[in-house]
């Protein structure tokens, strides 16, 4: 029956919603801080919680089993996802990433091969501005699936994994990393399925919902794998394999590496376990390495409030160039301190405080921006001169005229008009407002209006914001 939420069954492990079996195989992340141990929320101003919203109780629940080939070229797989819907629905829509205009030039290519389930009655590829096969995947259910009812679905996927520079899917000698590497569910509560095109930039174009995620990786024995999640150990070697498997409870979306990490662990003052790696002849020592991380993550919670998830692992990857975040995981081809923090601070911007990565992204990435200028102010990220540039900060990502008029309008201008704000009305007023947005919206999709209502008793900060075009615009229906 489709009104009661769905076990899903994982490598012999039964999840169910409220279940504590999982941490029998993988160990539990740390405890949150409570509300009193964490700093404050502006629990006086209107409108603001006194502590951090919960996720949705019924979030979707999903399993995605990963088996990396030998040659470490592809990789095949199952997800599994119980979902229920907060409207009524007819189909089930999954964004395939790793075809975008951007990557699927480098080799990049995820195809599902099959769909299953008691209520599906087709499947199908549509295009949405991506490669062949397409850059969604839609499911016709076959009857209604009204709101607040549940069903569950399985994917088999094939993904092929590229070459040829930094990609969230890709590899390059012995490591192989992917990201978004397996169908990625394109729902925003309370509107619906974003079915969004594909753009020639490359920024991120999608939207997807907090979920308790499990993830099960099969590699070559002789690789470390860094995941999205609390990490158990791993099995026994057998037939030249090893099966890792981590949970994430909140993950928007994951990512994994495979590789001869040299690894490093760490915990910081707020509990966060950290675990980074390293290549063989990395640029970075691994200590090193490590101590960026934990002191990304202990400058940003001075301002942001506590870390949002209990683990962050870290993939020092080969210096392709760039950093590409995920919920409790980090992509990081760059040997760059100043790089790391960026990506770090996007756990609280996209993977907590979630958005329209195709309407909103400057939800993510200025305030992702304006997050690492605050932590390091002399290293020269955003100037102000990047606020005479002309062009709206909140556009959509199909709006931008060129990968640089997007990067100097969503990351430079947005970035200093968020500090301008922040110099106006005062360091102290401007970053209890932000801990306001962030503590009401964790979890959810957020919007401009979100930002608008919590910058409400800061006049002049909206007055910033709004003549760099970032507010103002009214939400977009789909």
């Amino acid at each position: 029956m489709r009104t009661r939420r769905p076990a899903l069954l994982v490598a012999g492990v039964l999840v169910l919603s409220g279940c504590t079996s999982f941490a029998d195989t993988v160990s539990a992340p740390p405890p949150r801080p409570t509300p009193s141990e964490a700093p404050p929320a502006a629990a006086d101003e209107e409108g603001c919680p006194a502590e951090r919203a919960d996720p949705d109780p019924d979030r979707p629940e999903i399993a995605l089993d990963f088996r990396l080939a030998d040659d470490r070229r592809s990789v095949t797989g199952t997800e599994t996802i119980a979902f229920t819907p907060d409207l009524d629905v007819r189909e089930l829509v999954f964004r395939l990433v790793p075809n975008s205009p951007e990557s699927a030039p480098a080799g990049n290519r995820l195809v599902v091969d099959e769909v299953r389930g008691d209520d599906v009655a087709a499947g199908r590829h549509e295009a949405a501005g991506a490669s062949d096969p397409g850059g969604l995947y839609v499911v016709e259910l076959e009857d209604e699936l009204e709101a607040g009812e549940s069903t569950e679905v399985s994917l088999d996927f094939t993904l092929t994994l590229g070459s040829g520079g930094f990609d969230r899917v890709g590899v390059d000698g012995p490591a192989a990393w992917w990201a978004s590497g397996a169908p990625l569910l394109a729902w925003e509560p309370g509107v619906g399925w974003a079915k969004d095109p594909f753009v020639p930039l490359s920024g991120e174009t999608a939207t997807s919902p907090a979920a308790d995620t499990v993830v099960t990786v099969s590699a070559p024995e002789d690789l470390t794998v860094l995941m999205t999640g609390a990490v158990a150990a791993p099995s026994a070697p057998a037939d030249g394999r090893r099966t890792w498997t981590s949970r994430e409870p909140v993950a928007r979306d994951v990512a994994v590496a495979a590789g001869p990490f040299t690894t490093t662990r760490a915990t910081t003052p707020g509990g966060t376990r950290v675990t980074t790696g390293v290549l063989p002849d990395g640029d970075v020592p691994g200590d090193v390495f490590s101590t960026w991380a934990v002191a990304a993550i202990t400058d940003l919670e001075a301002f942001l409030g506590p870390f949002p998830y209990g683990t962050l692992s870290v993939a020092l990857l080969p210096d392709l160039g760039g950093g590409i975040e995920y919920p409790s995981m980090i992509l990081e081809a760059t040997p760059s301190r100043q790089v790391l923090v960026h990506e770090v601070a996007h756990q609280w911007f996209y993977g907590m405080v979630g958005n329209s990565q195709f309407r909103d992204p400057w939800l993510d990435e200025a305030f992702a921006s304006w997050a690492e200028a605050t932590v390091d102010p002399g290293s020269g990220l955003v100037s102000e001169q990047a606020l005479t540039l002309a062009g709206p900060v909140g556009a959509a990502m199909d709006e931008f005229e060129s990968p640089r008029s997007y990067f100097r309008l969503v990351y430079d201008k947005g970035g200093a008009a968020l500090l301008e704000a922040q110099r106006t009305v005062g360091d102290e007023a401007f970053t209890a407002a932000i801990r306001c947005y962030v503590d009401a919206t964790a979890w959810q999709i957020a919007t401009p209006t979100d930002v608008h209502r919590a910058l409400t008793d800061l006049p002049a900060a909206l007055e910033v914001l709004e003549t760099a075009e970032a507010l103002g615009k009214d939400d977009v229906p789909r």
